[in-house]
């Protein structure tokens, strides 16, 4: 693993680190990696294959994956590839590896998102399930004690109250994934009062009553909040908020994809924030990397896949007992 270590000896993203540790004490996860045609996300399936996390299996232009790993001087000996003529249908095929259960995760490699996701959600072919398929970024805030859930800046535009019901459950699945078992879920808006003239303090209040009723489970839950009061215990006793999660969430519920891009660039650009990133409720985990991701934060999304998978292996087993 890359040494993080700053000049004054000091350990940056620790948080990752750990997750990295954590995931490599469990078995690999077979992950279909859907057109590794650059030398990222090359270097991404083969590093995460050395240090355990996953079992690769190459889907692309099988002559330029091997030109390109022999160019980069990466190593991808033993691994299979799977002959895909172009990206989309690198898309389809590593789709279908999920299908058929060869593969318990899917990676993306050098396609854009949306054509990976196309093959994900449609119809006849892909992998959805019931659930609203929406994005996570776990966030390693170098400030902040651990690290932040923050869904969805990704996937879902403007998400309706019903679509934000799945949102925040796969949000709070991904925390206990990873460990948490003090999952506070800060519904976020510009203020922290119920006004019916912005909507996400309604639908807040509303998804908040609702955990209440068990139609979310796994958390406490408390919105409308506005980001301070929702991250800074001063900040939530100047505003006399007296509840468990106020001022210590650790997953934090945007209103919309502009919020949340907004939100999530502010702490990567002004705070040294890294970004690992997941798309969850489809068959298995999908990890998303991207080409300005360090190293370390790409294994980090290759980790919260093994520590989802793993989660998902356990609940299948207790319900079969």
């Amino acid at each position: 693993m890359p040494d993080t270590a700053t000049p004054e000896g000091s350990r940056k993203h620790d948080k990752y680190e750990r997750l990295v540790k954590a995931a490599q004490a469990l078995p690999r996860i077979v992950t279909a990696i859907a057109h590794p045609c650059d030398d990222v996300s090359l270097e991404s399936a083969v590093e995460a294959g050395r240090l355990g996390l996953i079992v690769p299996i190459l889907v692309g232009p099988a002559a330029r994956v091997q030109d390109l790993a022999t160019r980069a001087r990466l190593d991808i000996s033993g691994m299979e590839i799977v002959n895909a003529a172009h990206s989309h249908d690198s898309a389809a095929k590593a789709v279908e590896l999920v299908r058929s259960g060869r593969a318990e995760a899917l990676m993306k490699g050098s396609l854009h998102t949306d054509e990976l996701m196309s093959a994900v959600v449609t119809r006849d072919s892909g992998i959805r399930t019931a659930r609203r398929i929406s994005h996570c970024f776990i966030m390693d805030v170098p400030s902040h004690p651990e690290p932040l859930i923050i869904t969805d800046a990704a996937v879902n535009i403007v998400p309706t109250l019903e679509e934000k019901v799945d949102i925040v459950q796969n949000a709070i699945d991904l925390a206990h994934a990873m460990g948490r078992t003090d999952v506070r879920v800060a519904i976020l808006s510009a203020m922290e009062t119920v006004n019916p003239k912005v909507p996400s303090t309604v639908e807040a209040a509303a998804l908040c009553k609702m955990a209440d009723r068990r139609q979310i489970t796994g958390a406490l839950l408390d919105g409308p909040l506005a980001l301070d009061n929702a991250i800074q215990p001063e900040a939530a006793a100047i505003k006399n908020i007296v509840s468990p999660v106020a001022g210590r969430a650790n997953v934090l519920v945007v209103p919309d994809l502009e919020a949340g891009n907004m939100l999530v660039k502010s702490l990567s650009f002004l705070a040294g924030a890294d970004a690992a990133g997941i798309v969850l409720g489809a068959r298995v985990p999908i990890i998303l990397t991207s080409r300005a991701d360090s190293l370390l934060t790409r294994l980090a999304s290759c980790a919260v896949a093994v520590l989802v998978a793993a989660a998902r292996r356990s609940d299948a087993s207790a319900a079969i007992r």
